[in-house]
């Protein structure tokens, strides 16, 4: 098959940003053992450390119920709460890495996608490392990633064997989220403990890589799926990123109980609140715009994108910061 000239001008640079991507990856990645201080007396978790309150970013951290407890009670709540999001997001890359390897195994000889999503599952590899040492060394019991997603684990290579532009839609439905969150603690500053802002900003700076490539892996694939696929997965796209972003914001069952927050807190947080459904409708922008350039913007999908509560402006390039950002900023410096 001959392939146009525009459409050989695409994957060339497609080709071209695989081996930008790689060769970062070679030049900066990071090991949760020798770039993480852990043992180091400023990285020791102390219970009655006060940088442990949940941060003005997390929309609890900033509720007046919490504000409200008892301030041992506010660490103990921040320890379990940021040792629990270390533990979805392994559970989460463990997925990932699941789906990457198979995507991996099916590539034939020559494709520069192998090189690429190969550093990617190592470095995913890494960051689950780097999550349960945290957790380790947090001590509380979490349980992470529950329900439904976690029964479904085992059929993620045949999701990937016969829809891989759902996967990797899927994969940016997790990275997304917690990207989104961590990017605004570190842009609003105030005072986190050292080994969580560590973790932190490693898994930002390695995320920006995968992010990037799932972006480019649909604005190349989606646009030559057939009909069928390429609409369904128009309304799938919004669907998944809310189910995943749920999955990953909204504290467990087990968390609520232990700390009896009131029904109506959970309620208002998520997302029963005009402040928090624009920090929910936030989060989207970068993928609003990609599902604009990939073709999955049509009347049916726009009308998923609103009854899922995350319709919005896309953003205009890539990490643009955002209302809610802007705003957890003013909080933190107010502090």
């Amino acid at each position: 098959m001959t392939l146009s000239i525009d459409d050989a001008v695409k994957a060339s640079q497609y080709t071209d940003h695989l081996a930008t991507l790689s060769e970062g990856s070679t030049r900066k990645h990071f090991d949760p053992y020798e770039d993480i201080a852990w043992d180091s007396d400023e990285y020791a978790v102390i219970a009655d450390d006060p940088r442990w309150i949940l941060p003005k970013a997390d929309p609890l951290g900033r509720h007046p119920w919490y504000l409200a407890q008892p301030r041992e009670k506010q660490i103990e709540m921040g320890m379990w709460r940021q040792a629990n999001i270390m533990k979805v997001g392994l559970h989460f890359e463990n997925v990932l890495i699941r789906g990457i390897m198979h995507y991996a195994f099916m590539l034939d000889n020559g494709n520069p996608e192998f090189r690429y999503v190969t550093h990617e599952a190592g470095e995913e590899c890494n960051h689950t490392l780097m999550f349960q040492e945290g957790v380790n060394r947090i001590g509380a019991d979490v349980p992470g990633m529950t329900g439904l997603l976690r029964k479904l684990v085992p059929l993620v290579g045949v999701a990937v064997r016969i829809y891989p532009e759902w996967f990797f839609t899927f994969v940016l439905g997790g990275e997304e989220p917690i990207d989104h969150v961590q990017k605004s603690v570190l842009r609003a500053g105030g005072e986190l403990h050292p080994m969580l802002e560590r973790v932190m900003q490693i898994h930002v700076a390695e995320e920006a890589r995968h992010i990037s490539f799932a972006h480019q892996y649909l604005l190349r694939n989606v646009p030559a799926l057939n009909p069928v696929k390429k609409h369904l997965l128009s309304v799938l796209f919004p669907v998944t990123m809310r189910w995943m972003c749920d999955i990953i914001v909204i504290p467990p069952q087990q968390y609520i109980d232990r700390f009896e927050i009131p029904r109506s807190v959970i309620k208002e947080l998520y997302w029963g609140s005009p402040e928090s459904r624009e920090t929910l409708r936030d989060i989207f922008g970068d993928v609003r715009a990609l599902a604009r350039d990939a073709g999955l913007m049509n009347p049916v999908s726009k009308a998923v994108w609103k009854l899922c509560g995350i319709a919005g402006r896309p953003t205009r390039y890539r990490s643009e910061p955002t209302s809610d950002q802007a705003m957890v900023a003013s909080l933190t410096r107010a502090a």
